[in-house]
């Protein structure tokens, strides 16, 4: 029991050191809160037309752009972008981008998705 433990923990450590991992979950965290703001009924949504829609559709969006990168780490940088640019509409459609919490962790999570880098591996000291 315990070997399984410390393997899926391994695994879990691998999973996470080779991806976007921490950028991925702040972007989908952020696109939950503005999806979850965004939430009404839908005869209200229908009624409105394309800013009741708008919401949903950005904060599907993001987390759509936070979990592919983890599926797919060479596709950081456009889908980093995306959601960023995402989370700043939904300042516009969305109760603020989710009451401005779920804008900030979409471009705080877009940013870390860009600026994330495959760890290399260290080179040795040159003597001489």
């Amino acid at each position: 029991m315990l070997s399984r433990a410390r393997a899926a923990h391994a695994w879990f450590r691998a999973f996470r050191r080779t991806r976007p991992f921490w950028g991925g979950v702040w972007l989908v965290g952020g696109g939950w809160t503005v999806l979850k703001f965004s939430l009404s009924s839908l005869q209200l949504i229908v009624s409105t037309g394309f800013g009741g829609v708008a919401g949903y559709l950005v904060g599907g969006g993001m987390i759509l752009c936070g979990l592919i990168p983890l599926a797919l780490p060479a596709q950081r940088y456009t889908f980093g972008l995306i959601g960023a640019v995402l989370a700043v509409v939904s300042l516009v459609v969305s109760n603020l981008g989710g009451f401005l919490l779920g804008m900030v962790l979409g471009v705080l999570g877009g940013s870390m998705m860009v600026g994330w880098g495959v760890k290399r591996p260290r080179g040795r000291a040159v003597e001489g």
